[in-house]
């Protein structure tokens, strides 16, 4: 048998139907109530909040907006949050996990409510998410969890043996699995190219292409230099991510960009898709290095992600190895071509939850942790509430202390290859004892 051709477009394939469009040059204002750094989901989310509450209000984005992560994710509405219960726990008290774990199920509806009434086309699908265990134990422990949600939280979650595990995924690699109904999937482009729009035509004004310089303290408010200019702004906002550079020093020192790779395949026989994929649902595994992946919102091709070690350029490497699992996981398709290969930035902190918090004036909504599609929106809309004072609309479990700065780190994430191959090799001692 041949080779398949892996020589796919570098490019997400979301921008085939929701292209990244550069905005008409603004004006730069001399003063506003407000000045938001970064114009993906927080950035816009959060102005859309501002602008509708009549405060005069600019995000500024070193690219075009959502050129970063909101745009190459892989649109699934997870919100799922690192640490596990017993960890959060340990880490902040009983109290904030049970409240982090609780706003994870509310800012999911949120979502899904928001896009409902705000009529975004983004082809959001409420399919659920299935999540493969490697091993018995792991299976157990997982249905255990399951359970907890569904008594705890109403969540509609449930574990599926393995002999039912073809209901829902046509691989053998899994052991069984548990199934979360309040999981679904969008299309991230077109849903960050509806947020934009609702916010110009609310009042946000967006320049792209103009990165922000420094933000320094003037008087009660701020000068912000940006590449075409200074602006004076009341308050400033920092929603930037994967994707902080030099402007946010006290930020950068906290958020680790770790790259994010996907693949798409070619277009699949509907009979195959429906073997392979058979409820259409989101996928993910219990691994610390494991992959994603989904159908695409036509149910025609099947897109997988995962970490991706490498720090610069485009090397093929990471694009074989996300190729081989998919392979591994469905031998069906081991001839069949990739359309589109792309990676892009996620952040991680040390606490691995996202956060808003407050720094000598500035405001942050960060710390996304892969899971942005949900909490971004989120958290962008609660710091907008603290910004403008409205403590009751402004309560999230999210907003404490700034996370851990990282010793020794200024930006460069050096460490992080070596990190993710000593995730591999524990992920692989796991399957090991999970195979004897």
């Amino acid at each position: 048998m041949h080779a398949p051709r892996v020589e796919a477009k570098a490019k997400p394939y979301w921008w085939e139907a929701a292209p990244l469009r550069p905005l008409p040059q603004q004006p730069l204002p001399r003063n506003l109530d407000v000045l938001i750094v970064g114009a993906g989901y927080a950035g816009l989310s959060a102005g859309l909040v501002l602008a509708r509450e009549g405060r005069s209000v600019a995000a500024f984005d070193a690219m075009n907006p959502g050129e970063g992560a909101s745009t190459r994710n892989g649109g699934i509405t997870s919100g799922t949050i690192r640490p596990d219960y017993a960890t959060l726990t340990r880490r902040f008290g009983e109290e904030r996990a049970l409240a982090i774990e609780a706003e994870g199920k509310i800012a999911r509806e949120f979502l899904y409510d928001f896009i409902k009434t705000e009529g975004l086309d983004c082809d959001f699908q409420p399919v659920g998410q299935f999540k493969g265990a490697f091993g018995y134990e792991q299976y157990e422990a997982m249905a255990r969890t399951a359970e907890r949600l569904a008594r705890k939280l109403k969540i509609e979650a449930y574990a599926v043996p393995y002999a039912e595990q073809r209901k829902y995924i046509g691989t053998d690699v899994y052991r069984g699995g548990t199934v979360r109904m309040d999981i679904g999937g969008l299309h991230p482009a077109k849903f960050h190219a509806e947020l934009l729009r609702i916010a110009l035509a609310s009042g946000l004004t967006v320049h792209g292409r103009t990165p922000v310089v420094s933000i320094e303290r003037d008087g009660s408010g701020f000068r912000v230099v940006t590449a075409a200019g200074s602006v004076q702004a009341r308050q400033v906002m920092v929603c930037t991510n994967g994707y902080t550079d030099g402007a946010a020093p006290f930020l950068r020192r906290r958020l680790v960009p770790v790259r994010s790779r996907i693949i798409a395949t070619e277009e699949l026989a509907p009979e195959l898709m429906a073997r392979l994929m058979p409820k259409r649902m989101m996928i993910t595994e219990n691994r610390e290095v494991g992959f994603y992946y989904r159908p695409s919102p036509d149910g025609k091709r099947i897109l997988l992600g995962g970490r991706d070690s490498s720090r610069v350029g485009d090397p093929v490497a990471p694009k074989l190895l996300l190729r081989s699992g998919l392979v591994n996981l469905f031998p069906e398709l081991e001839s069949v071509p990739l359309s589109h290969s792309w990676f892009g930035n996620v952040a991680m902190n040390r606490d691995m939850i996202p956060r808003i918090f407050e720094k000598d004036g500035v405001v942050y909504a960060t710390g996304f942790c892969g899971s942005g599609v949900v909490w971004a929106p989120w958290v962008g809309m609660h710091a907008a509430h603290k910004i403008m004072g409205h403590e009751e609309r402004a309560r999230t479990a999210f907003d404490f202390r700034p996370p851990a700065f990282i010793p020794l780190y200024r930006g460069d994430p050096w460490f992080m290859p070596a990190f993710i191959q000593g995730y591999r090799m524990r992920d692989r001692i796991a399957l090991w004892r999970a195979s004897r």
